[in-house]
């Protein structure tokens, strides 16, 4: 058996799978989330480990684990948070920074006005952006007393939440080339941290930073005391995002998975070589098995689950998400009605912070069923987007789309989402595709598995095929290109 600890932004999720990923046992738990000035957003990471370490023993209890069946644990985590804490006592010097906090957007204007971003971009494949790690640890460095002479001295470490659970789980600081790769200071095709990287973010000390391993293999030995008795090696770690890119068995390039929620993450598997990131993509670390390491184009959308609860919140049209449905399957077409959910600006591929949310098309005839299948269709037209332009920077063709997250459930949705992509929608049998990633890469690790096996293993619960014609498929997309252009900040 293995235990799946999936530590996340709101909460912690243990599930113990069988040697047939079949889930036996899980808990859960919710953590704090601290607000302590305008745009900064702060865990405890005590708290975090506390109840990452109380939601495991429930999991195992449920499962009713016994001294001697737990073979591994895996670990997927909320990227880009950072901690910083003592190796001494293992107590943290600062409240984790969120992946959320945008604190740092100053000092990534600064590097950007400074013509930074090109070497950021060539050397990690992301973009220069306080959602990432790298101006985090800058900013702790500068703003707790005392920490840069710890940290040049070895009394103070930093690290993702993979490297602190795995701190308090083994006593190990590591992590994986998938958590590394979101750092900002980590070179993706050189497999090490950049030394120029480090010196223009505030003279990071490398010795303060994790060793980077595979994603795949043994990173450490659990002390029995931390692990509920268990001593057991954790063998797989993996960014969230990845982590459900390997639960979906997307083990071969051109494949993709898309997790929605309030935005939506798509990722699409682009092989043994890094690709050059298109505008408003991100190239990044997939995982790392043996000397291998697979990347993945990632895309960011901002708003799609989101915009469905702004129609229930912010507008009172709907009383729950699951209406949606009903009201867009009540129209024949969309009656030229666009809405693009731009209410915090356009992710990828577009990234315009500046865009504003519009609706187009309106008539006197238009209702709440409109705005409701508007809202659905954008949802699919954004995930188009990030999806075309991954397959021209890979020069991979999507094959199918797997799919995850709470908007799975709107069958309409996925319908149409199949019909704009022209390829099939396919959803797993095992809806926690992030826990079920970590679990899988901890069996790779420990030989229970292969990735033949976890490509082998992953099940499909339902798939929707494409049915719409070129013609309408166009057509729609006009429309939709329209709107768009209206909301960008430059129309």
């Amino acid at each position: 058996m293995i235990l799946a600890i999936d530590q996340g932004t709101t909460g912690t999720r243990c599930i113990v799978f069988d040697d047939r990923a079949e889930p036996l046992g899980w808990a859960y738990r919710e953590i704090t989330q601290a607000f302590p000035r305008p745009g900064w957003v702060e865990h405890d990471a005590r708290e975090i480990w506390e109840v990452t370490h109380a939601v495991a023993g429930e999991a195992l209890a449920d499962a009713g684990v016994g001294p001697g069946e737990l073979q591994a644990v895996g670990i997927t985590n909320q990227r880009e948070t950072v901690c910083a804490w003592d190796p001494g006592t293992g107590e943290p010097l600062h409240n984790a920074i969120v992946w959320q906090d945008r604190r740092t957007a100053g000092r990534c204007e600064e590097l950007r006005a400074a013509g930074y971003e090109p070497l950021v971009r060539a050397r990690t494949g992301l973009v220069l952006d306080p959602y990432f790690s790298g101006t985090k640890i800058q900013w702790l460095l500068e703003h707790v007393e005392g920490l840069r002479e710890r940290a040049r001295t070895g009394r103070a470490v930093f690290g993702t939440i993979d490297s602190w659970l795995l701190f308090k789980l083994t006593g190990e600081h590591v992590t994986d080339a998938s958590n590394a790769s979101r750092t900002m200071l980590y070179d993706i095709l050189a497999g090490r941290w950049d030394p120029e990287l480090l010196e223009l973010l505030g003279g990071v000390p490398e010795r303060a930073l994790p060793r980077v391993l595979a994603s795949a293999g043994i990173l450490g030995q659990t002390r029995p005391e931390a692990l509920h008795g268990h001593a057991v090696p954790v063998a797989g770690v993996a960014g969230d995002q990845q982590a459900a890119l390997f639960g979906q068995g997307c083990v071969d390039p051109g494949m993709g998975k898309s997790t929605y929620g309030t935005g939506s993450f798509v990722l699409l598997n682009a092989g043994f070589t890094p690709p050059e990131p298109p505008p408003g993509l991100l190239s990044t670390v997939a995982w790392k098995i043996g000397d291998s390491t697979a990347y993945a184009l990632e895309a960011s959308i901002f708003v799609t689950g989101a915009a469905v609860q702004w129609l229930r919140d912010g507008l009172g049209i709907i009383e729950r998400a699951g209406e949606t449905e009903a009201l867009a399957a009540s129209l024949e077409t969309n009656d030229g009605v666009y809405f693009v959910p731009a209410l915090t600006g356009l992710g990828s591929p577009h990234w315009d912070p500046y865009a504003r949310g519009t609706i187009v098309g309106l008539t006197r005839g238009s209702g709440r069923a409109h705005l409701a299948r508007a809202t659905l269709e954008a949802i699919a037209y954004q995930t188009l987007d990030a999806v075309r332009a991954m397959e021209v920077a890979s020069g991979q063709p999507l094959s199918e789309l797997r799919v995850d997250g709470g908007a799975t459930a709107n069958g309409w949705l996925m319908q149409f989402q199949s019909d704009v992509l022209g390829v099939p929608v396919v959803l797993p049998e095992i809806t926690e595709t992030t826990a079920l990633g970590a679990a899988f890469l901890a069996g790779v690790g420990v030989g229970m598995w292969t990735v033949s096996d976890v490509r082998d293993r992953w099940r499909e619960r339902r798939r929707y095929e494409p049915g719409m014609g070129e013609d309408e498929r166009a057509s729609l997309l006009v429309g939709w290109n329209d709107a768009l252009g209206r909301a960008r900040s430059g129309a």
